[in-house]
């Protein structure tokens, strides 16, 4: 049939994911978004340059602080466990990994975090005529992002 290579090649859903980090893993979360990486530009130009133009080079990589955002559940306090021990100076990172899952449950993306901790915690809203659940939200910060496939 016409076709059938090309229907064998789609693009892969987002919605079917994992988060695991340090011990605890498959952390059931809603919504992982920041996974960025970039790279600051240096423009640079030595005075004895026959071009009268400047050169262009990249600096130093910044990497987006990544929120996860997930379900409030009775008596989980993970995300407060992790950010109350934060310390002046004491900080304990580990490593985040998210993972893109295809319909069998194998990964098919992986992005690592390297050294995260927690920047920020939000709370869920509270609403006395609301009906949605309850969602908290962490910020992390990290010191590298790798991507793996397959």
């Amino acid at each position: 049939m016409a076709g059938e290579a090309q229907d064998k090649n789609w693009p892969l859903p987002k919605f079917y994911f994992m988060v695991d980090w340090g011990s605890t893993t498959n952390i059931p979360f809603q919504e992982v978004s920041g996974l960025d990486i970039e790279t600051q530009g240096i423009t640079y130009r030595h005075g004895n340059s026959p071009v009268f133009s400047e050169i262009n080079m990249p600096g130093i990589v910044k990497n987006s602080n990544v929120t996860m955002k997930k379900a409030v559940f009775a008596k989980d306090n993970g995300f407060w466990d992790w950010y109350s021990k934060i310390k002046m100076n004491t900080i304990e990172r580990q490593n985040v990994v998210v993972k893109l899952l295809d319909e069998g449950g194998n990964p098919t993306m992986t992005w690592t975090l390297s050294n995260a901790w927690p920047t920020k915690i939000k709370s869920t809203d509270l609403k006395s005529n609301g009906n949605e659940v309850a969602i908290e939200s962490i910020e992390i910060m990290h010191e590298g992002l790798t991507i793996a496939n397959g």
